[in-house]
Parts: C-alpha cells; structure tokens; sequence
C-alpha cells in the first residue's frame, strides 16, 4: 500500500463539478475528475487514481505538481506547438502590394485559368517564388476565390439551333 498524500483542493466540490460538467476535453476532465475525488474524499492515494484513470502514477504526481504550484488555471492550460514558420504570412502575402495585385487581378474578368498560371503571375510581375500548394491555400481559402474557365465550344456550333435549344429547354423547367 502506498503513502497517503496530503494536496490542499481550494475550489468546492460544487465548483469542481460544475467545471467537470462544461469540460470539452478528455484531458481536462480526467484532471478535474481527480480534484474531485481528492476533493470528495473517494480517492486516498495516487495509485488508485491512477488505476482509477488508466494512468501511470508518474502522470497523477505530475498533475498534482502543477496543481500546487500554478492552481486550477495551470492545470487545466493547453499548451499549443508553435509549428513551423509561415512561408507567407498574413502581412506579406506576396507583400501587401501584390496581396492587393492578385485581388484585383482575380476579380477581372479576364483572371486566371490555373493555380499554376497565379504562380506564374507572381514569379513574373512580383519576383516571388511560391509553391503551387500555397497559392492554392491562399486563394482558395484566404481569398474565397475560385478560377472559373468557361467550358469549350465547338467553333462549327450553330447560333440559331443552341438559341432554340436554350428557349424549349425553359418549358421543361420543373417548378
């Protein structure tokens, strides 16, 4: 049998419960779940939280650690990886100027018929070179935009027919 331990729990039960209650994440709930329990008095020793969690004791110390020495707020923090630097970040977006320069240049109707032709575009008017995947991303996402080419037409079509065409297709219109 393992030592009893001694943490003192500042917030209520009530206040633990509550929390436990609007907890989003697996992780922030086991952690309150074990204040509870200290709390509470259902649990006496870390090894039957652990056992309780499915967690090693090393874990169970490791939370209490921090519980003394940062509070509730510490405890429950999400710690967030940085990841890797943007290769172009919101204010230089090819710069600002080029930002606004594909902006406009996609809002014409002339535009672009490919990602592939924007990163073109930037290589020759701009002098950056930008990977095709970014652009895509950029577009796309940041910008909502997407390239629309209007679909092929035979040169040999006749007016009169699609016009006709176009005008009993209309009758067929289901409501």
């Amino acid at each position: 049998m393992s030592r009893l331990f001694k943490i003192e729990i500042a917030e209520s039960e009530e206040e633990l419960k509550k929390r436990l209650q609007t907890a989003n994440l697996g992780n922030q709930k086991e952690k309150l779940i074990m204040l509870w329990w200290l709390k509470s008095g259902q649990v006496k020793e870390q090894q039957e939280i652990g056992k309780r969690l499915a967690r090693n004791s090393s874990t169970v110390t490791r939370w209490l650690q921090k519980y003394r020495t940062d509070g509730l707020s510490g405890l429950l923090e999400i710690k967030k990886a940085p990841g890797a630097k943007r290769k172009i970040d919101d204010a230089a977006m090819p710069t600002a100027v080029n930002y606004a320069a594909l902006e406009e240049e996609l809002k014409t109707g002339k535009g672009f018929s490919s990602y592939g032709a924007i990163v073109e575009w930037l290589k020759k008017e701009h002098g950056q070179d930008i990977e095709y995947a970014t652009v895509y991303a950029w577009v796309r996402y940041r910008l909502g935009a997407k390239l629309k080419v209007p679909r092929p037409q035979s040169h040999n079509q006749d007016e009169k027919l699609v016009s006709e065409f176009k005008k009993n297709s209309e009758s067929f219109l289901i409501v």
